[in-house]
């Protein structure tokens, strides 16, 4: 069976066309997410539908990438900074997610079943992750 990522609705495929559109005429500016709904006349979760096709398809259509921020919103991007300093924040959230998975469910886990065979391979693979994506979180341009 397919990817999610390459199970594509039509109407999610429309609806992503309506998305890069609208961002695509806004450009270089970007749009908060209302106006995005507001400017591309889709409901909400019309428009959510819309930006995961479009980050889904952007890559093999040869586009610029696509990022959020608090100050611009929804926006296509080729600048580089402005590239790493969105990947380096989303690899941050990413590893905050981690780091509370492990500490308030995997690691009770191990207490109840110091033994288990599953929980030892999770931990390992998991201490792994969390420390690539410690590194770079903490990659500083030179």
């Amino acid at each position: 069976m397919p990817r999610a990522s390459q199970r594509r609705s039509p109407a999610a495929q429309r609806h992503a066309d309506t998305v890069r559109f609208v961002l695509f005429e806004a450009r270089p500016a970007g749009l908060a997410f209302n106006q995005l709904v507001r400017s591309s006349e889709l409901s909400p979760s019309q428009a959510r539908a819309g930006l995961a096709c479009l980050r889904d398809t952007i890559a093999e259509r040869g586009w610029p990438p696509l990022i959020w921020t608090r100050v611009d919103g929804y926006k296509f991007c080729s600048d580089p900074a402005e590239l790493q300093a969105y990947e380096v924040a989303i690899i941050r959230e990413k590893l905050t997610e981690i780091r509370r998975f492990i500490t308030g469910v995997v690691a009770p886990h191990a207490a109840l079943q110091p033994k288990g065979r599953w929980i030892k391979h999770l931990n390992t693979q998991l201490s792994s992750v969390e420390s690539t994506l410690d590194v770079i979180a903490d990659y500083i341009d030179a």
